[in-house]
């Protein structure tokens, strides 16, 4: 069987140690199976660039970004370097905290993909359990089945795929995460690249859920296992850190919402903003920035801005910041 090119697309940000994990397997994986590495350095200050430009594996692509971009901007520049330089049949994109597991990109060159645009790997944590942050999903509001299962007690788990799906065949799925998402060419010539101002948070999401509605077709293959050592998230705590965090997880879920639910999304939002306010519990000696995060994060998602600048939102969130123009952000609507 002719095997595709492939190229690997990895974002990193000051976790050296993490990446060289990741690029390690990555530099095991046969040229056969994968032709080239793309790293994208978020303008980190650890060492990491001086460490890549050590490296000796002619497949290895460094791209140093002169400011941090976040996980969105450094997914939007290495696709759209990986194309320009590359030309390829598919890119896997990940962070530098995920890595496939040992004849993962093998078993994908194996795969009969011609009937999809996207491919989503099962993700474990190291432990061996399902990464649930990486679970792929249908849209309940395109789905009647998934929408009477999260509507009367599922809740979140009325749309995610199930453990048992992970010793399946595999199914068709609307949403996955930039965690082992192997993307074509054909799904970048059908919906273009991730939106990098989205900066962080649901990107990979927004990405996925575009293509589905424009026609794509996405395939959860549980024969392809991925590894993320990734720290618990925080914010499913109910406490946010750094506080920045605030603004780009409210604000990105609403587009998220918006482009899922459609003209459910209204109802939706009631629903969702009271949840959002009880949040300020966790956070005790700083709520007014809170509340100031999301208030901006709720006008910018309804009027679907994302111009905001990283330095904006860094200065709203430290104390005596509120006198900063609060419409600075363009309207991209």
């Amino acid at each position: 069987m002719a095997r595709d090119q492939l190229i690997a697309v990895v974002v990193t940000y000051n976790r050296l140690p993490k990446l060289q994990a990741t690029l390690a397997r990555l530099f095991e994986t046969s040229p056969e199976d994968l032709s080239a590495i793309v790293v994208v350095d978020n303008a980190s200050d650890d060492g990491t660039g001086a460490w890549l430009e050590a490296q000796s594996d002619p497949r290895l692509v460094v791209e140093h970004s002169a400011e941090n971009r976040g996980g969105a901007g450094g997914f939007e520049v290495g696709m759209r370097l990986a194309v320009a330089r590359f030309d390829p049949d598919w890119i896997v994109v990940m962070d530098d905290d995920a890595r496939p597991h040992p004849g993962a990109l093998a078993a994908f060159q194996q795969m009969d993909t011609s009937n999809w645009d996207a491919l989503a790997a099962a993700v474990y944590f190291p432990s061996g359990e399902i990464c649930e942050m990486n679970r792929p999903s249908r849209n309940p509001f395109w789905h009647g089945t998934e929408l009477r299962q999260s509507l009367f007690g599922g809740g979140r788990s009325g749309f995610l795929i199930t453990p048992e799906d992970y010793a399946g065949a595999g199914r068709a799925i609307d949403v996955a995460s930039f965690v082992g998402l192997f993307v074509s060419r054909a799904a970048i010539d059908r919906v273009g690249y991730p939106d990098g101002q989205l900066f962080v948070y649901g990107e990979d999401g927004i990405f996925t859920l575009g293509l589905s509605k424009a026609g794509g077709r996405i395939w959860f293959a549980p024969e392809i296992g991925f590894e993320h050592d990734c720290s618990t998230f925080e914010g499913q705590r109910g406490r946010f850190r750094p506080l920045w965090k605030v603004y780009y997880y409210h604000r990105n879920l609403l587009l998220l919402y918006r482009m899922a639910a459609g003209w459910m999304f209204w109802p939706a939002l009631l629903a969702v903003l009271p949840k959002w306010l009880s949040k300020i519990r966790h956070h005790s000696g700083e709520r007014w920035i809170y509340l100031r995060l999301l208030g901006l994060a709720v006008r910018d998602g309804l009027f679907r801005r994302t111009g905001v600048s990283h330095a904006d939102i860094l200065a709203r969130s430290e104390s005596g910041s509120s006198q900063l123009e609060p419409d600075k952000a363009p309207n991209r609507l």
